[in-house]
C-alpha cells in the first residue's frame, strides 16, 4: 500500500549566489518516520503555484520553521524590521494554500513560522519582536550548540482538545523564535500559552480535520519526544484518512 503524500512548501534559499528550493531535512524525516507519510516538497518559486494541482496530490500538508518571516504587509501596515529575512515567494504561496486547504479540509500541521502563517491566512496578526512586547519574555534560540539551542527552555499550559491529546496539563518546549501572534485569527481556538501569555499552538477551525499549528518544533528529537511522537502519529493517521 502507497503512503499518504504530505506537501512540505519550500523556502527560497541563496546558497553560493544560486538560488535553491528547500526544506529543512529533519522536517522530511520526522514525517517519513514518525508520521509514516511521504513528504514531497513543493517549489514556491517556479512562478504562479498551481493551487489546486497541489491539493490534488496532497493527503495533508506540513508548513515548515524557518529563519525567513512572514512579511508584515500581509497582516498590518508596519515596515519589516529585519527586511533581509523576508520569503515573499513563500508567503505569496502558503498563505492562499492554508486558505484553500482549510476550505478542503486538508489536514494541516503548522510548524513555527507555518504557526505564524496560518494565523495570517485567517485575519491574524503577529508581533515582529517579540522580545520588545513589554510583558513577553525572549523566545529567540540561544548561542549555544546544535543540540541545546532545541533542547526544552520554558514550559507552556495545554487546553482542550491539544491537552486531551497530550495527557497533561503542561509540557516543556524549545524556543527559536523572533514573530509570534499578536492577535489570533477568529477562527482559531488557542490551546497552549507560553508564560508570559504568548499563544503557542491553536487549532481549528473545524473540529473534524486535523488543523493545528505549534510555535516550538517538534521535528527536533521527533522519534524520541513523546510530545512529538504523539503529535506526528496523529497527523500521519489524519493523512490516512483516520480521525485525529
Amino acid at each position: 500500500m502507497s503512503r499518504p503524500v504530505v506537501v512540505l512548501p519550500a523556502c527560497t534559499k541563496l546558497i553560493e549566489n544560486d538560488v535553491f528550493e528547500a526544506v529543512g531535512r529533519k522536517y522530511a524525516a520526522a514525517v517519513a518516520e514518525v508520521s509514516e507519510c511521504l513528504p514531497l516538497i513543493a517549489p514556491v518559486g517556479a512562478g504562479t503555484a498551481d493551487i489546486a494541482a497541489v491539493l490534488e496530490v496532497a493527503d495533508a500538508i506540513l508548513l515548515a520553521g524557518s529563519p525567513s518571516n512572514v512579511a508584515p504587509e500581509h497582516y498590518g501596515e508596519e515596515p519589516p524590521i529585519k527586511p533581509g529575512a523576508l520569503d515573499p515567494l513563500r508567503d505569496a504561496f502558503t498563505l492562499p494554500l492554508i486558505r484553500a486547504a482549510i476550505e478542503r479540509k486538508t489536514p494541516l500541521f503548522a510548524i513555527c513560522r507555518g504557526f505564524q502563517e496560518l494565523n495570517v491566512a485567517l485575519g491574524g496578526s503577529l508581533h515582529q519582536a517579540v522580545h520588545d512586547v513589554n510583558g513577553h519574555i525572549d523566545h529567540r534560540e540561544r548561542p549555544l550548540p546544535y543540540d541545546e539551542r532545541y533542547g526544552p527552555v520554558h514550559p507552556v499550559s495545554l487546553r482542550g482538545q491539544l491537552r486531551e491529546w497530550l495527557g497533561a496539563d503542561e509540557i516543556m518546549v524549545n524556543s527559536l523564535h523572533w514573530q509570534g501572534v499578536a492577535r489570533l485569527a477568529d477562527r482559531l481556538q488557542p490551546e497552549a500559552f507560553a508564560i508570559d501569555g504568548l499563544v503557542e499552538a491553536a487549532r481549528g477551525p473545524d473540529d473534524s480535520t486535523f488543523c493545528l499549528g505549534v510555535q516550538w518544533h517538534p521535528e527536533f528529537g521527533a522519534k524520541s519526544n513523546p510530545v512529538s511522537i504523539s503529535l506526528f502519529r496523529r497527523f500521519g493517521a489524519a493523512a490516512k484518512g483516520s480521525a485525529p
